[in-house]
């Protein structure tokens, strides 16, 4: 009995690379895969180069090295082939806000040469998929910011493609909106059984959106996997204590059985143990004894931030709240 051939990747990138004439190099060698109907993230702070990989994969840009294929169609030889297969959405709104949401996307079913006879029907139902058919006909203008970013993606899956790609998708929108787009993009995977790649600062949206991901650090791809596989391979609970003494603390936790890491960060001091409701009054207690004291102790399970600074060695959000772009590197 033959073995079932493996699905062909929706999407292989192998060792991209990229420098910018102001000679900051945005990539140093990104590589991952993206499988058919998987939501895969890109995760990283501003400047890692996650926008840079995403212009790359929809030939908007070449790369200085590597390669791309995206559903076999080779992304710098073939790019015609490459943008019939993925839509793209990106971080600015590409919709004119004075046109109607309709005349939006009649409009970009022309542009991806969408069968004239197919494009009401086509229009019709991704305004219903996106919530949007009370609105069809009123200004874009008049639109909140989570309606616009829903007739965004819509626009993106006009031509049906096989492969979105969402670069910072929910960037700007409440908690609210941004949960909710959260919520129509499973469905779009559940019912369309859509590739998504997507792009995203945010550790709790890669967390909760994505099936794998990619963590992205300059230029490079530091750490890949499913959300919980990725945290489980830290181990451990994290116990984060704040003192007014954290030299004298660290040697004093780190000499403490069942404490794997301890790292400072300002007044505290984050101890990565094995078990931390039975380590963590041995950590005041000998703390204590030292004549260290414990102003707060507070007990997490393992995030993404840890991850980050397990393969980094600095915090995620140390650099994705600067809020600026690193030399023209996204």
């Amino acid at each position: 009995m033959s073995t079932p051939t493996p699905p062909m990747p929706a999407l292989i990138a192998d060792q991209l690379t990229k420098t910018y004439r102001n000679g900051v190099q945005a990539l140093a060698g990104v590589s991952f895969q993206v499988a058919p109907g998987e939501i895969f993230g890109l995760l990283g702070p501003n400047g890692a180069g996650k926008s840079t990989t995403v212009r790359i994969l929809a030939t908007l840009t070449q790369p200085d090295g590597g390669s791309a294929r995206i559903a076999g169609h080779d992304v710098m030889t073939d790019p015609q082939a490459v943008r019939r297969t993925i839509g793209y959405v990106a971080q600015a709104s590409g919709v004119d806000r004075w046109a109607k949401g309709r005349e939006n996307l009649v409009l970009q079913a022309q542009l991806q040469r969408v069968p004239a006879e197919k494009i009401d029907a086509r229009v019709d139902e991704l305004l219903a998929w996106v919530n949007l058919t009370e609105a069809a006909n009123r200004l874009v203008n008049t639109y909140s910011g989570g309606m616009k970013r829903r007739l965004d993606i819509a626009m993106g899956l006009v031509h049906s493609p096989s492969l979105l790609f969402l670069d910072e998708p929910t960037t700007g929108l409440d908690p609210e909106t941004r949960a909710a787009l959260w919520r129509d993009l499973r469905r779009l995977r559940e019912e369309r059984g859509l590739s998504v790649l997507l792009t995203t600062h945010y550790l709790e949206e890669a967390d909760a959106m994505c099936d794998r991901l990619a963590i992205v650090d300059h230029g490079r791809v530091v750490a890949e996997g499913r959300p919980e596989d990725l945290k489980r391979t830290i181990g451990g609970d994290r116990v984060v204590l704040e003192t007014s003494d954290v030299e004298r603390a660290l040697p004093l936790l780190r000499g403490i059985p069942g404490v794997t890491a301890a790292e400072p960060e300002d007044r505290a001091i984050t101890v990565r143990v094995e078990h931390a409701p039975s380590v963590s009054p041995t950590l005041v207690a000998t703390l204590a004894q030292n004549g260290v004291a414990v102003t707060s102790l507070t007990v997490a399970r393992t995030t993404l931030d840890d991850v980050y600074l397990h393969h980094t060695g600095h915090r995620f959000d140390a650099e994705a709240v600067s809020g600026g772009k690193r030399g023209g590197r996204r």
